[in-house]
This record gives C-alpha cells, sequence and structure tokens, in this order.
C-alpha cells in the first residue's frame, strides 16, 4: 500500500510550473494565433480595438528555446528576486537575533485564545493595504506571520493565508486599485473610483466570510493539529521553535530595538511604495539597511552578519527560481501570438450566454484569461475594449463588467502556480504548492459562488458610474 502511495506523490512545485510552460509552448503549436490592432486612446494607454482582430501565420516556439525563455524571465523580474533574495537575508538575521521569537511569545500568550479577534484584525490590515497595492509586497513579511501562528498552536498555512486571503480581499475587489480599476475605468471612459460604495460593499462581504471560513479553519487545527496539511512538514520546520513559550527567551533591550527596527523597515516599505513611488530596487536596498542595522544592533560582528544573511539569503532561492518559471510562461504566449486568440474566443461566446448569468459568465471568461495574462494592469488594457462595447451590446452596465474584471483578475491569483505572489509567499513558508491547495480550493470555490452572486445584484440594480 505504501509503495502505491509514494507512486501518485504529488510533484515539486518546479515539476507543476515546468509542466505549463511546456503546457504553453505546445499551445503555440496548437491554438490559431491571432492579434488585436492596439491603439493608444486618450489617456495615453495602449488599448485593443476590439473591431480589428486577425488571425496570423502561426509562430510556433521552438521547445529548445525553454531554457532560454527561463534566463530572460529572470531577467526580466530581477528586481522583484532581489526583493525576495535579501529580505530572506534580513529576517533571517531577525530569527538568529532572537527578538522575533521574544516578541512572539509575549503576543501568542495574549492572542492563542482570541482567534475572533486575531485573525479579523490581521486581514483586515493586508486587505486595507493591499486595496492600493499587490500582495506579493508581503512575501518578506510571510515567515514572521507562520512563526506567530505556529507559536499559538495553528499551522503555517494559516499564517500564510492571513496574508494571502485578507491581501486578496483588499487587492480583488478593487476598492483603490491603481493599476486596475483605474486603467480599467479610464478605458471604459467612466469617472475615476466611481461604485466605490458598491466595492466597499464587496469588500465587506468578502471580509466577512472569508474570515469566517479561516477562523473554522483555524479552530479546527487548534483542536487537532494532525489536520492541517502541513502536520508533517511543520513538526521540522525552523520556524517552530516548538516547547513551551517561556523558551523564546526575554525581551532585552537589544531584542526591543531590532524589533522597532523591523518596524520600521516595514512601514518605510508601504509608505514609500504608497507616497513616495518607490519600486522593487528601493525595497531592496531597504532589506539590506534592515539586516545590516538589526546585526548590529545584536552585537553580532562582521563574518556573523555576513554568515547571517548568506544563510537567510539562500532559503529565498526557492522563491526566486518559482518566479522566474512563472514569468516566461507569458512571455512564450505572447510570443506565440496566442493571448489575443483566447481572448477573442472567450468574449466571442459571452453573447450566447442567458442575460442572468452574463456578469457571472463575464467573471469565469475573466479568471480563465488571467490564466494566462497575469498583469493586472495588462489584462485590464487586454480584456477592457472587449468588455465594454460587448457590456454595451447586452445591457450590462459597464461598471458592472469592471466588477467582473476585478474579480476575475483578482481572486484566482492565489491558486495559480504562476501567481508571483501565491509562489512566493507560500516558498517563504516552505509550503509545497499541493499542501496549499488542499486547504485553499474550496474558499476559491467560495469566492466565485460570491462574486457571481454580488455581479447578479449589480447587473439587477445596473449599478452606475457613481
Amino acid at each position: 500500500m505504501s509503495d502505491k502511495k509514494k507512486k501518485f506523490q504529488v510533484p515539486h512545485s518546479f515539476v507543476i510550473v515546468f509542466t505549463i510552460i511546456v503546457a504553453a509552448v505546445l499551445m503555440t503549436w496548437i491554438v490559431p494565433a491571432g492579434e488585436y490592432v492596439r491603439v493608444e486612446n486618450a489617456d495615453g494607454i495602449k488599448v485593443i480595438d476590439p473591431s480589428q482582430f486577425q488571425y496570423l501565420a502561426r509562430n510556433p516556439v521552438s521547445p529548445f528555446l525553454i531554457p532560454i525563455y527561463i534566463v530572460k524571465a529572470f531577467i526580466k523580474r530581477v528586481d522583484l528576486m532581489l526583493v525576495i533574495l535579501f529580505s530572506g537575508g534580513a529576517f533571517h538575521m531577525m530569527t538568529q537575533s532572537g527578538s522575533l521569537q521574544a516578541v512572539i511569545a509575549k503576543l501568542a500568550k495574549k492572542f492563542s485564545n482570541n482567534l475572533y479577534v486575531f485573525i479579523p484584525i490581521l486581514t483586515l490590515m493586508f486587505g486595507l493595504i493591499c486595496t492600493t497595492q499587490g500582495v506579493n509586497m508581503f512575501i518578506a513579511f510571510a515567515p514572521v506571520m507562520v512563526m506567530l501562528s505556529l507559536a499559538i498552536g495553528l499551522d503555517s498555512i494559516t499564517g500564510a493565508a492571513i496574508i494571502l486571503l485578507g491581501g486578496a480581499i483588499g487587492f480583488s475587489t478593487g476598492t483603490l486599485n491603481p493599476s486596475t480599476t483605474v486603467v480599467a475605468q479610464k478605458i471604459a471612459e467612466l469617472p475615476l473610483y466611481s461604485g466605490i460604495g458598491y466595492r466597499w460593499m464587496c469588500f465587506a462581504v468578502y471580509y466577512v466570510i472569508t474570515n469566517i471560513a479561516l477562523i473554522r479553519y483555524a479552530l479546527k487545527i487548534k483542536k487537532d493539529p494532525t489536520k492541517s496539511p502541513m502536520y508533517d512538514l511543520d513538526k521540522n520546520n525552523e520556524l517552530n521553535q516548538g516547547g513551551n513559550l517561556d523558551d523564546f527567551g526575554e525581551i532585552t533591550f537589544r531584542k526591543i530595538l531590532c524589533v522597532l527596527a523591523l518596524v520600521v523597515g516595514l512601514v518605510a516599505v508601504v509608505y514609500g511604495s504608497i507616497k513616495l513611488d518607490w519600486d522593487m530596487p528601493e525595497m531592496a536596498a531597504m532589506f539590506i539597511w534592515l539586516a545590516v542595522v538589526v546585526g548590529v544592533i545584536s552585537g553580532f560582528d562582521g563574518n556573523t552578519i555576513s554568515k547571517n544573511f548568506l544563510d537567510g539569503c539562500k532559503k529565498m532561492m526557492s522563491a526566486m527560481i518559482i518566479i522566474g518559471l512563472a514569468q516566461s510562461i507569458s512571455t512564450i504566449m505572447t510570443d506565440g501570438k496566442i493571448i489575443d486568440t483566447v481572448v477573442h474566443s472567450l468574449a466571442g461566446g459571452l453573447g450566447n450566454v442567458p442575460t442572468i448569468l452574463q456578469a457571472p459568465a463575464m467573471l469565469i471568461a475573466n479568471t480563465i484569461i488571467n490564466v494566462f495574462l497575469t498583469s493586472g494592469s495588462g489584462q485590464a488594457a487586454a480584456v477592457m475594449p472587449i468588455m465594454v462595447p460587448l457590456s454595451d451590446l447586452i445591457g450590462m452596465s459597464r461598471q458592472t463588467a469592471i466588477l467582473a474584471f476585478n474579480f476575475g483578475d483578482g481572486f484566482c491569483n492565489y491558486i495559480l502556480p504562476t501567481s508571483t505572489a501565491l509562489m512566493g509567499i507560500i516558498s517563504a513558508c516552505d509550503i509545497p504548492y499541493d499542501r496549499w491547495m488542499r486547504f485553499m480550493w474550496k474558499i476559491f470555490l467560495m469566492w466565485l459562488v460570491i462574486g457571481a452572486v454580488l455581479l447578479m445584484l449589480a447587473q439587477a440594480i445596473h449599478l452606475g458610474p457613481m
């Protein structure tokens, strides 16, 4: 029996993503190549002209070029990879100082029996920040949440889920998102941030229902840890200190300063991203500073600081490689000129859907498109010029079409092995993709149902521009 189980073992995350890469290459040989004419609108955004689509001669990608595409993908996303690499070094320095463990032990004692307060407060924090930011900015923060979750008797999935699920709600409901909602509303010629009242209602609905599901899961794991998909792996997780909470050490002045340095660093990253237009290079530099400052405060000599930093960087190599592999998929499909064909085919089928189901069908179409086109702003520029006239034609408000785009572009990022936010965070927490999906698939289906209901309501009230 045990031998049979080994034969059906779920492949490594690298194998899963590489299989998708091979599938993308095969699609360039099978799916007809096609292309929309792209024009620059009044706001300077390059958009599709939905009336000008043509099939092209196939431009298949050679399987022998897969390694080149992977290398080019690494070069293209080197800035994000450096953030992940250096954040690993900084957080390992924090754990070696013992400061996080001591503070987390105190927090764990306070909140371990108050999950109804602990989880919603944290998911709300991540949700509100991600109304304007991408969830991938919290990749470096994931080990802290996992350490805290393990310390209060939960599992690593709960720690990762607090960030991913909270962030998903903020990003995917599109309340204030400049890279998705603003771009889509500009293309649809709607007032910027119009419909925000209904979006905040969507945020609240998703927030309440998602927290109920997450709290129920956390209580189940706290009662019986063996029910966790990560039970066997969490026992050997270096973030799981084990033993009594009192074993985490006392909070000293040095440790307080280290934690303050961490807080200042993370606040600087968030503030810089929102207010100062910081991008990945500035974030990467901030984590180098954090590592050095924490090492000095902890009293480490130069050799120890260097060793700790390198050890932390090594632990992030898996997350870096996953992101590089995933990035190559969209490039392959773009070079094969099949993304526009997929968009054209899905949009063409929406007109045959019954009226009451047209908004949910638009959600499904955008979800499928997001598998191939994971950039939020890129997807908006590709699909909204098609969805806007289509919504006008079938009697759906443009605001509803944008909401369907938001839901479709956002929520499936937390099940796709091509999502940098998902794969970066679970890799940083040593959670295999298949273990995450054992937890996540039900929540994703729940999200789809909630989205369909909210979209049908928006369609029924003919959600307007304001």
